[in-house]
């Protein structure tokens, strides 16, 4: 990106949490996403544990078998339906898909103990909940810029990205205990389903000042509006950068959680506590989201993710020698504060550059770009592992992160 473009993003009077939380439509907007949040993690853990209780036996590789097509059913929409969601959140009030999306969610999870106990019926209802997903998570990046100003939109993104690492790791945490205070895995419809009709609630009350009235006056030709949005971000180097970016960094991510494995034997844990490494990784990307949105604006939206991918590749680098397990959480949580300096900075870019009536195609095609990349590593990783060993696909990696951070700082600056 431009040093113009982007010192003109800058403000001299930054809008910091405080001011942001007290915009009472961008409270709505993130109380409803922690319930979203945390009701998706748990769905998660909730599906898994209906596995093994109904369909899986005795037998670890049947239970291995059956929950890995959960998480294909739940993959599957975000790969097919992804860019075309955000095609129609262009034409939809924003506030009717964030409401509706998480009231189906919630009718459909609650729906679970009155359907046939078979496990296609838990692979549909996975399917329909994650397809409904898609249509809330650019719905949900398109409002920010409509209810904060350009002002507090470093700040907002903070707290969001905060939220969501933390509801993921809270949320895997606290799944299964929940799930056994209510008497199991049976019951657990209550919790998620709950959560997601309070999403919807909460949402409900929200004001985004749209026009609905001339958002349904606009013709809707998918395939026309998928292309536009590609030719939007093939032209807007800034965008298209900071996508380029995002992309990378939850590549990374997705590459971890292979790695973390691995990694967990290397430095002398069990293979099953590779989840430490992971809740390390979380750590730091919360503490660098409260540390970007607080200080980021100190800092060109350039430098910060520069120095977050220079972080990255160098921690990924180090980790290939290190053998010591505090050692090896301590940098994990170094990872996590530079995909922080990447991740917030890059998504505000984006939000700050893109046009209100693009952002739902753009934002829509982000999601399934996301999507993908964290996808993608879960079966080349592994693979890749197999052939050249651990320590090599690591090095690699923050080789690649490091080339890359660098080959776009020079053009951001030509």
């Amino acid at each position: 990106m431009t040093p113009i473009t982007q010192e003109s993003s800058r403000q001299t009077q930054r809008l910091g949490f405080g001011e942001v939380l007290r915009n009472r439509d961008f409270l709505l907007l993130w109380c409803g996403q922690i319930f979203s949040q945390l009701a998706d993690k748990v769905y998660t853990v909730l599906m898994i544990a209906l596995v093994a209780l109904h369909f899986a036996g005795s037998e670890a590789s049947a239970s291995l078998s059956l929950s890995s097509g959960v998480f294909i059913a739940s993959s599957i929409p975000a790969i097919l339906f992804g860019s075309a969601a955000g095609v129609f959140v262009d034409r939809w009030p924003k506030k009717t898909v964030l409401v509706a999306s998480n009231l189906l969610r919630g009718l459909f999870v609650l729906a679970l103990p009155l359907l046939p106990q078979q496990y296609a019926v838990l692979l549909a209802i996975t399917f329909l909940v994650s397809t409904l997903t898609q249509f809330f998570a650019p719905a949900e990046t398109a409002t920010i810029p409509l209810i904060v100003d350009r002002r507090g939109l470093l700040s907002a993104n903070s707290l969001f990205t905060t939220t969501m690492m933390g509801a993921a790791v809270l949320g895997f945490a606290v799944g299964e205990p929940a799930l056994s205070l209510l008497g199991g895995a049976d019951n657990g419809h209550w919790v998620v389903g709950g959560a997601y009709l309070v999403a919807g609630l909460v949402l409900g009350m929200l004001h985004t000042g749209e026009d609905s009235e001339s958002l349904g006056q606009r013709d809707t030709n998918l395939l026309k509006d998928l292309r536009e949005g590609l030719a939007y971000i093939r032209g807007n180097p800034v965008v298209s950068r900071a996508l380029v970016q995002l992309i990378v960094l939850y590549s990374i991510m997705a590459a971890l959680t292979v790695l973390a494995i691995g990694v967990a034997q290397a430095v002398g844990l069990k293979e099953q506590q590779f989840g430490f490494l992971m809740a390390a990784a979380s750590v730091g990307l919360v503490l660098g989201a409260g540390g970007v949105g607080q200080f980021g604006d100190r800092f060109s939206r350039n430098t910060l993710a520069f120095a977050g991918a220079l972080v990255m590749g160098l921690v990924l680098v180090a980790l290939t020698w290190v053998d010591n397990v505090w050692l090896a959480l301590a940098l994990t949580v170094v990872l996590g504060i530079g995909g922080a300096c990447v991740g917030v900075p890059m998504q505000t870019v984006i939000q700050e550059e893109t046009p209100e009536q693009m952002r739902g195609k753009v934002f829509g095609l982000q999601n399934n770009a996301i999507n993908i990349a964290l996808s993608l590593p879960l079966v080349l990783v592994g693979g890749l592992t197999a052939s050249f060993g651990l320590k090599p696909v690591i090095l690699g990696l923050g080789v690649a992160v490091i080339a890359i951070g660098l080959l776009i700082r020079s053009y951001s600056r030509a």
